[in-house]
């Protein structure tokens, strides 16, 4: 590798200091660099040849970055300069050594699955990384969802929402909302509802074969609901309202995430989890 394209967080990185130190280090190394400082809503993606995204930042940033060059197939490094992050492995002062190993070649990339989500009314479809969550918009109130697993109807949730997750969106808000924690590289689909209305509701793992479709009931009031599907948090959203469906399915984009540390997941969470 020997074209990086590094984006940094401006609110954790706000002069540029340390993507400077990145960038100058590479260049002494004989590398060459492009960096993205600009707007942090607008789009960063890297310029054609790039090798390696370098993402500074957590979690978040790395989402930007892959929804920004969603379905490419340069990878991403994320450094973390936040308190925690499960998807930028690499810790602020071992920065130098990571990228050693990524210029001698000593590291792998993991290729990690996507949701689709495609709205019934628009027709729009959009990716996530992470996960894509329904949730109530507005006033607070329980919204009725009707779940459907490739045409068969399911179940109907009384809940504040549901979070529908990849293996990667695990750790993420699936975890706060008592789901299960599972190996990034896995293929499955997680369902997990928000603050349920009921006793006996879990998560649900289904197989990454199946498409989940879920309609919008109305209000208990019996009034029209309106809800917010956002993909990876609010890098994008849709609003909306009762009878409306969203389909969920595999995605056939994938991100790819390079690892140069030899840690298993079950290390990586340990040491996250210990902090």
């Amino acid at each position: 590798m020997n074209n990086f394209f590094i984006i940094s967080n401006r609110m954790k990185d706000p002069d540029f200091e340390f993507g400077g130190k990145v960038r100058d280090y590479l260049v002494s190394r004989g590398a060459s660099c492009t960096e993205a400082f600009g707007d942090p809503d607008g789009k960063q993606v890297a310029p054609e040849k790039t090798d390696l995204i370098i993402v500074l930042g957590g979690d978040g940033t790395m989402l930007k970055a892959a929804d920004d060059n969603a379905g490419g197939r340069v990878p991403l490094l994320g450094i973390n300069l936040g308190q925690l992050g499960y998807m930028a492995e690499i810790e602020k002062e071992g920065w130098k050594e990571a990228l050693d190993s990524v210029l001698s070649g000593d590291y792998e990339i993991e290729e990690r699955m996507m949701l689709e989500g495609r709205s019934a009314r628009t027709g729009e479809t959009m990716e996530a990384l992470n996960d894509i969550v329904i949730t109530r918009a507005g006033k607070l109130q329980v919204v009725g969802i009707d779940v459907y697993v490739n045409g068969q109807f399911l179940n109907r949730y009384e809940a504040d929402g549901i979070i529908v997750s990849t293996p990667t969106g695990s750790t993420a808000y699936n975890l706060s909302a008592g789901g299960p924690i599972v190996e990034p590289q896995a293929r499955l689909i997680l369902m997990t509802p928000i603050c349920a209305h009921t006793l006996n509701t879990r998560t649900i793992i289904f197989s990454p074969n199946d498409t989940i479709e879920m309609e919008i009931g109305a209000a208990r009031t019996g009034k029209q609901a309106e809800v917010d599907a956002d993909f990876d948090g609010d890098y994008h959203s849709v609003r909306m309202k009762t009878g409306e469906r969203m389909r969920i399915r595999v995605s056939a984009k994938t991100t790819r995430i390079l690892r140069v540390k030899r840690l298993s997941f079950l290390e990586v969470l340990h040491r996250k989890m210990s902090v």
